[in-house]
């Protein structure tokens, strides 16, 4: 209890810094981030930021579609918990022969699309762009904190794609920052940032946008500024990341419950409900641990991409919800 005060205390010290560093640099906070989407658009920053990437630039074109099988490749065998695996130090599951199942924490990883419908098809991909290796160490370090909530961390991610710097931040999101962060690794929140654009500049920036990216652009614009009003809460940021309705088709090639071939060699296929959680299913075949018999599932290091381009990415954890650890592995799994 002792040493989570002292983090708590050491976390609180850490935002009152930033916020008098940034009130002394910059002055009033709603000034100064409209004054820097102002600024960042005078003398032809217009382009520059068109030509930004975004803080994850995952899309299906990632995906490895080489290998995959049909819904039916586990037809007929019955899933073991996946959550009953040995632990990796590092973080992860060992895997073992056979089937295996999770429904863990996801997290919404694309701003201004829809949520995942039933006919939806995801796929596994990597996690590619600037802030890849932030937003994973959060994945992994919120396994580590059960205090911080999935909404708060939701809400930290959302900062992060919309791609708000940590100074700009208000101070419960710095607050989650800081408790899943080191002081070292908050430095990776900064660059690559953009001010809250006021709107006769948001309409001129999405004029010179395809409609597919104007609605990212607007829900990332609109995540800025709730960011740094300091009191918004998890639904406010919710409504402008989390589009209404349904995406369009499904890919018919792509069908929910498709299994992507890992890298490593093993199967693995997302089936979500909603975003913030996903029903995890690997298969590893005997013979390949036979001959790879330290193979580790990291969940953060993959991402649930969908092919349908309306929907949303999902970052995956190793978090199971609501596991029943009664229950016992019917493989033996040896210690590795």
């Amino acid at each position: 209890m002792k040493k989570h005060l002292i983090i708590t205390y050491f976390s609180l010290a850490l935002c009152l810094f930033f916020n008098l560093s940034a009130d002394a640099q910059f002055g009033g906070l709603g000034k100064k981030l409209l004054d820097k989407g102002t600024d960042a658009l005078s003398g032809g920053g217009l382009n520059k930021i068109l030509k930004q990437p975004q803080a994850i630039t995952t899309s299906f074109q990632d995906v490895d579609k080489k290998g995959s099988k049909p819904p039916s490749f586990t037809e007929g065998q019955q899933p073991q918990p996946l959550y009953l695996l040995p632990k990796a130090p590092t973080g992860g599951y060992k895997l073992c022969e056979g089937f295996y199942e999770m429904t863990n924490k996801s997290y919404c990883l694309h701003a201004g699309t829809r949520g995942p419908s039933s006919g939806d098809g995801y796929m596994l991909a990597p996690v590619l762009g600037p802030k890849k290796d932030v937003v994973i160490l959060i994945l992994k370090n919120g396994e580590k904190h059960p205090e911080v909530s999935q909404h708060s961390i939701q809400v930290l991610l959302w900062a992060i794609i919309a791609r708000t710097r940590f100074v700009d931040m208000g101070n419960d999101i710095k607050l989650t920052a800081s408790t899943l962060l080191t002081p070292q690794q908050l430095l990776m929140l900064e660059g690559g940032a953009l001010g809250v654009l006021p709107a006769n500049l948001m309409a001129k920036a999405k004029d010179q946008l395809p409609p597919a990216v104007q609605s990212v652009f607007e829900a990332e614009n609109n995540i800025r500024r709730l960011a740094a009003s300091g009191s918004s809460s998890y639904e406010e940021m919710e409504r402008y990341a989390i589009l209404a309705g349904l995406a369009p088709q499904p890919d018919p090639e792509v069908p929910s419950g498709i299994w992507s071939l890992h890298p490593d060699g093993y199967y693995i296929r997302f089936i979500p409900s909603g975003y913030s959680i996903t029903k995890t299913q690997i298969y590893a075949p005997k013979e390949l641990i036979a001959v790879k018999p330290d193979l580790i599932y990291d969940a953060p290091n993959g991402i649930a991409c969908p092919a349908n381009v309306g929907s949303q990415r999902l970052a995956q954890t190793n978090e199971p919800l609501h596991p029943d650890y009664t229950l016992k592995l019917k493989t033996v799994c040896f210690s590795k």
